[in-house]
């Protein structure tokens, strides 16, 4: 079929053609982003879940949302090696100098780019990789004591105030939240809980891996009182077949009722690998409907797509020692496992390979569902493992 019609859109990040299964959620967010707005209280809300779940591009949509109803909505990605103080100044001066257009909240919005100055000022010494505009000079003693728990707590507390004056509110929509230190996570969950007690309109829709959750307690105890952790998992059978069939149907091509649960079970239900089993069943067939045959030639160029892209990039970061970890724990099927079958999998000590598994954690490959056990973050990765180094040739290796 006409490859230019294609309607699917596997990629990080991608906008998919149906966005299914995900309005519970995104009502969630809405209510909670107008009550703050009014004043009310609402918690912020952390999305956890594995790779390929469709976090980043839910967070955009609801960021979509958010503006649409006139919320000054922030996007932040937090990789690795990052500061979060260079992460959110430079999207905060952008969200005061939109509010320092509203007459109403002119004063307070110069009041906040103050406090945003010193602030930059403040953490420079601390935090080197910090880079914003000054808009006017600092206020002396607003912000700026160098103290980084002190000064982001002034510091929101002043954007709030702002974002209060225009009648709106300011959410940071941060991607990636695992890779922000648990140090400075905990500075902005205390800046937060600050904006919280004074009923100000800031707050936070994040996503990451699910070791957020164990984050944020490990941070401050009292971030189970402060955020919602709605898990993200795999699309249920009925919404995994809309995310497949409608697009397809909009564009005037339909499946078979086999192709579509082939599909299904071959994706387990997660969007980002709908969307690439979609793509080439539909490059692969001739004609409408797309049949089990086009899915069953369709399922060999979606793995093959998925080992060259989404799982390479990831296992191209490991060291020796990783990757023969995750071979290990491939061994055992997708998970989770505990720590000391793993170790039996790999004929060591559980202290021995102690090391390998934290920097793993670190990398967001794998995660602890609880204590002693551990998961693979990237669905389908075992199989992945098993088929980049197959055989027991990798055993002789460890």
């Amino acid at each position: 079929m006409d490859s230019v019609k294609n309607p699917y859109s596997p990629g990080a990040g991608s906008r998919p053609p149906e966005l299914a299964g995900r309005d519970a959620l995104r009502e969630q967010v809405r209510v909670a982003i107008e009550r703050i707005r009014i004043g009310r209280s609402a918690k912020s809300i952390l999305m956890v879940g594995l790779r390929g779940v469709g976090k980043t591009v839910l967070l955009d949509r609801m960021r979509a949302d958010a503006q649409a109803s006139g919320i000054l909505a922030v996007r932040i990605e937090a990789p690795e090696g990052r500061s979060l103080p260079a992460l959110i100044a430079p999207q905060l001066r952008s969200a005061l100098l939109q509010v320092s257009r509203v007459e109403s909240a002119r004063a307070r919005a110069k009041r906040a780019l103050q406090a945003l100055a010193g602030f930059a000022k403040g953490m420079k010494l601390q935090f080197g990789d910090i880079e914003v505009g000054f808009d006017y000079d600092p206020e002396p003693g607003l912000a700026d004591n160098g103290d980084f728990e002190g000064d982001l707590g002034s510091l929101l507390v002043e954007v709030g105030k702002a974002a209060q004056g225009a009648g709106t509110a300011v959410v940071l929509f941060i991607d990636e939240l695992q890779y922000v230190p648990e140090s400075q996570f905990a500075v902005l969950i205390s800046a937060l809980h600050r904006c919280a007690q004074e009923a100000l309109p800031v707050t936070v829709v994040g996503a990451g891996l699910p070791q957020l959750r164990a984050l944020a307690g490990n941070a401050k105890s009292y971030a189970e009182r402060l955020f919602d952790y709605p898990m993200i998992g795999p699309l249920a059978f009925p919404e995994a077949e809309i995310a497949i069939a409608k697009p397809a149907h909009d564009e005037g091509v339909d499946y078979e009722p086999e192709a579509l649960q082939r599909i299904v079970s071959e994706t387990k239900g997660y969007p980002y690998f709908l969307q690439e089993w979609g793509k080439h069943a539909w490059d692969v067939a001739r004609s409408s409907p797309i049949t089990l045959a086009d899915v069953n030639a369709a399922t060999v160029e979606a793995l093959a797509a998925l080992d060259d892209s989404f799982f390479r990039v990831r296992f191209d970061r490991l060291t020796p020692k990783e990757k023969l970890y995750l071979r290990a724990m491939s061994e055992l099927g997708p998970g989770p496992h505990r720590s000391g079958d793993v170790a039996n999998a790999s004929k060591r000590k559980v202290n021995a390979l102690a090391p390998v598994r934290q920097s793993l954690i670190a990398k967001g490959m794998i995660w602890s569902p609880s204590h002693g056990d551990t998961a693979f973050t990237v669905p389908l990765f075992d199989e992945f493992m098993k088929r980049i180094m197959p055989g027991s040739r990798w055993e002789t290796e460890l």
